[in-house]
């Protein structure tokens, strides 16, 4: 009789860390931890509501005997502190990692974003694993990712007893508070006269099989995630039959700007260069490698945000 995978989930709580248990939890012994309590997580999933930065946690890696661990305990709010952001995600990730060396657990996963490379003017069509991360530029939230991307990477060479997985899909849409799933889901959603860039979308449910791919023994390296075949921006807006306020950009960015100060809008102003440049990825090492396939097309994909169109969002 063969016995379960024990998986271990940070950040376990969020709507993302739920579905990924919903899903991971019928072929593996699924553990939480989450500062945060978990509401609507599977019965049998065991649970630890902790900090990840607190010292006591490393009791439930040593007693765990992990087989792998997923790290999504990442703060993404761009309306917290730059501090908070650097001291949780940077800090915490670097807690996780020590804790896999000092309790022999052979796998991590970390989830980073294809926004590290950033919406630049002068990407290529299409980037690779290899190509700069540039997405720092101009959004401070980008530059912790950025960090904790670069820190997986050490971690992937210093210690290459644990196989570590870093997965940077595209812009992930569904239930997830994101900006890309906040912004297609305006009632009224505000475009660039004159720019209409090429989109790579993938379901979250997409990419949660990709994590559970990248759990396979003998599996490690940095991997893009897409999702969707590309289309420009203009074509999912027409799918979705938005009511489309074209601005143009000199008057976009400081109204954007005026309304995320007065909280009107959950919309980040350095997204608005998502609506201008290309940042597509290609993922064809997460094909051959992990043996990745997306299952969701695009029409499927923007079915699954109107399902999830009476989430709150804050």
């Amino acid at each position: 009789m063969s016995v379960e995978p024990r998986v271990a989930i940070t950040g376990i709580s969020g709507r993302f860390g739920r579905r990924l248990a919903q899903l991971l939890h019928r072929t593996c012994t699924v553990v939480g931890i989450d500062r945060r309590p978990l509401h609507g997580g599977p019965r049998d999933v065991e649970t630890h509501q902790i900090d990840i930065r607190r010292q006591r946690c490393e009791e439930i890696f040593r007693a765990g005997a992990f087989d792998a661990v997923v790290h999504l305990n990442v703060m993404h709010d761009p309306r917290t502190s730059s501090e908070e952001h650097h001291t949780f995600n940077i800090k915490g990730t670097t807690r996780v990692m020590d804790y896999c060396v000092r309790h022999r657990i052979p796998k991590l996963i970390l989830l980073s974003t294809a926004n590290v490379y950033g919406p630049r003017a002068e990407n290529p069509q299409f980037l690779t694993e290899d190509a700069p991360l540039m997405g720092g530029t101009r959004f401070g939230e980008i530059r912790d990712l950025i960090a904790l991307d670069m820190c997986g990477q050490s971690f992937f060479w210093k210690h290459p007893e644990v196989e570590t997985v870093i997965l940077r899909p595209v812009h992930i849409i569904g239930a997830v508070k994101n900006a890309p799933s906040n912004y297609l889901r305006l009632k009224q959603i505000p475009r660039l006269a004159g720019f209409d860039p090429m989109i790579q979308l993938i379901h979250e449910d997409d990419v949660a099989r990709a994590i559970i791919e990248a759990l396979k023994p003998g599996l490690r390296g940095v991997f893009n995630v897409a999702g969707c075949m590309p289309v420009p921006l203009s074509d999912i807006l027409s799918r979705l039959d938005a009511n489309i306020i074209d601005f143009p950009h000199f008057l976009a960015e400081p109204t954007l700007e005026r309304m995320w100060r007065m909280r009107l809008t959950s919309f980040p102003p350095p997204e608005i260069d998502h609506l201008r440049y290309v940042c597509m990825v290609d993922d064809q090492p997460a094909r051959q490698v992990l043996g990745y396939q997306p299952r969701f097309e695009l029409d499927a994909t923007l079915a699954h945000l109107r399902l999830t169109q009476g989430v709150e969002l804050r």
